[in-house]
């Protein structure tokens, strides 16, 4: 099971890449398992000595009776102390950087969450990946059909 940002890709540069496990509760973790977690438009806010993460979106277990559920809460991650310490002294030096979730997937029975200290591509940078790819599909074609003759 993996549920993937899709945005991810196209809207940050990933600079580096951690692995965390997620605090959940209840019915949320079959929530999960059934694959309906939305990671976008999330973020990893650091708080104290802590990480959570914020705006990610795991809605109602079907078969659940929660009362007062928030399916946008803000949720704690399990990240070392090194790596907390890595990403605080990384965020500070400035530069726009953000934490970013990229994808959520199952570890036996653990969930964990891939995040990523990122910056943002802006508009020029999402415009030259996608010609990138254009021209690279381009010429995977023109490869193809130059092996058919």
């Amino acid at each position: 099971m993996r549920i993937i940002n899709r945005k991810f890709g196209r809207e940050y540069q990933i600079l580096d890449k951690f692995e965390a496990g997620i605090s959940l509760i209840g019915a949320e973790v079959k929530s999960v398992r059934t694959k309906q977690m939305r990671l976008e438009n999330s973020f990893v806010k650091l708080i104290g000595d802590e990480a959570y993460l914020i705006n990610a979106e795991i809605p109602v277990y079907k078969f659940s009776r929660p009362t007062g559920y928030d399916p946008k809460r803000t949720r704690k991650l399990l990240l070392h102390k090194a790596e907390l310490l890595r990403l605080k002294g990384k965020m500070a030096s400035g530069s726009h950087l953000t934490i970013a979730p990229s994808a959520c997937y199952n570890k036996g029975p653990l969930f964990k969450i891939e995040v990523a200290l990122v910056k943002s591509r802006g508009e020029i940078g999402k415009k030259k990946l996608e010609k990138g790819r254009d021209i690279k599909r381009d010429q995977e074609k023109m490869a193809k059909e130059y092996m058919k003759t």
